[in-house]
């Protein structure tokens, strides 16, 4: 693969992307210090993650707990950390990629976002790591999602599934019951426009959060179409992809999402519900913590959030069991890190740590086995730990399993279509042709 335009491609995203990666939050006192080890056997290793203190409290927490007590465990080692939200996050990765100046251990996302890296030589196998400590820990199917060629290249931290969070107290002042039928979902959201309220709360300027109602629409309409699609094996012209556009606009003009949701980002549309101004928020389990463990929550406001799967639909191909979700993020270690050996000790380390404790103490779901025998969890992730393990399908969010390419025009196509630019016809044309391009 010639890698020469895919720098001068990425190179050229920073023109658009360096406002946003020079308000980036940063942990780190030495930000410009090279990672390494000097003749005194001290090594820096810099790692750049996406959990704010902010808006990720729970996870930043823990990670600074991991790296402490890494620190404390290998005194010979300093970690120095960047912190960055989701967005910035994904172009600041763009950036260094292009200049081969990864971290010395980051954060991806799997299959299609993965496999460029890894043709670009960026990411280095940890297959041995599979083989030693973390042998048998990861629940099955997890790891695979980061393997190109028969090789693993990030090991994976996290495993999600994205319900339906609604707040109990909304629903009772208007005798709303949880849907399970579309029909009684569309109802739901009727009755609470009716009343002046507003049914769901959505950023969508990062664009991912609108192609989770799509991907659900999608599913519950044509089953696997759309990874039949995005895989070449199906079509986007299938029928039920061209009616699951239709259903976003139907929402749409339904007003069904709160005012300015097009150009607004997810922590801004994600207020909207925490604020109780929204009845509904469609995310992924990472937002567990929220409603659970975050101390910074009120336990007032977390007493009234439930949460209920994705409704059926008439004549669809899904049942209420199959969830959009998979894999969460994972770790990589950069093929050119100067303190690679160590860099792979500290993943380990991390993902080990992670099971342990992310499930207590952070309130999310991790990749490795859990064990909730002996351990006293809330119930909202108790339930959803057990939907986990009676899921009859999980379907990879969409712009993870695509190429780059193709994953940036689904993501400019949903925008737009939840912007109402493109028809539903328009909307699959489009998607149809960057599949077709291979990229």
């Amino acid at each position: 693969m010639n890698k020469k335009p895919i720098a001068m491609l990425l190179t050229l995203m920073l023109i658009l992307t360096i406002f946003l990666t020079g308000c980036s939050n940063s942990d780190s006192d030495g930000k410009g210090e090279a990672s390494g080890s000097g003749s005194d056997g001290k090594v820096t290793l810099k790692f750049m993650h996406l959990w704010p203190a902010g808006s990720s409290a729970q996870q930043n927490k823990l990670v600074n707990d991991i790296i402490k007590q890494y620190q404390t465990d290998h005194p010979n080692v300093t970690i120095k950390q960047e912190v960055l939200e989701n967005e910035q996050y994904k172009n600041k990765l763009k950036i260094l990629s292009a200049s081969n100046e990864l971290p010395d251990v980051g954060v991806t996302w799997a299959a299609g976002f993965l496999e460029p890296y890894v043709k670009g030589d960026l990411f280095a196998p940890v297959d041995d790591l599979l083989s030693g400590s973390l042998e048998g820990k990861f629940i099955a199917g997890t790891t695979e999602a980061y393997a190109v060629e028969g090789k693993t290249y990030a090991l994976p931290i996290e495993l999600n599934i994205s319900p339906i969070y609604y707040n109990k107290a909304i629903f009772a002042k208007y005798n709303l019951q949880t849907p399970t039928t579309y029909d009684e979902f569309l109802n739901v959201v009727k009755t609470l426009t009716d009343n002046g309220e507003v049914p769901i709360a959505l950023g969508n300027k990062d664009r991912w959060t609108g192609s989770l109602w799509y991907m659900y629409l999608a599913n519950r309409l044509g089953g696997d179409a759309l990874e039949k699609a995005i895989q070449g094996t199906g079509k986007f012209d299938d029928p039920a992809l061209i009616e699951a556009a239709a259903e976003v606009q139907k929402l749409v003009d339904m007003n069904a999402f709160n005012k300015g949701f097009n150009g607004l980002s997810n922590d801004e549309g994600k207020s909207e519900f925490m604020n109780e101004k929204a009845a509904m928020y469609l995310m992924g389990t990472w937002e567990l913590p929220n409603y659970t463990t975050n101390p910074d929550v009120p336990q007032e406001f977390k007493d009234k959030i439930g949460f209920f799967k994705f409704p059926t639909m008439e004549g669809g191909k899904s049942d209420i069991n199959s969830w959009v979700g998979g894999p969460g993020v994972g770790l990589f270690v950069a093929q050119n890190s100067k303190v690679k050996d160590e860099a792979q000790k500290f993943v380990q380390y991390f993902v080990e740590k992670w099971g342990e404790s992310s499930v207590t103490e952070a309130g999310v779901i991790p990749a490795t086995k859990v064990d909730t025998a002996e351990v006293q969890l809330p119930q909202l992730y108790t339930d959803l730990l057990n939907e986990l393990n009676q899921a009859s399908s999980l379907t990879l969010f969409a712009d993870v399993q695509m190429k780059p390419a193709a994953a940036q025009v689904h993501l400019d196509m949903i925008q737009a279509l939840f912007g109402k630019a493109v028809t539903p016809e328009e909307f699959v044309k489009n998607h149809q042709a960057a599949i077709d391009k291979g990229n």
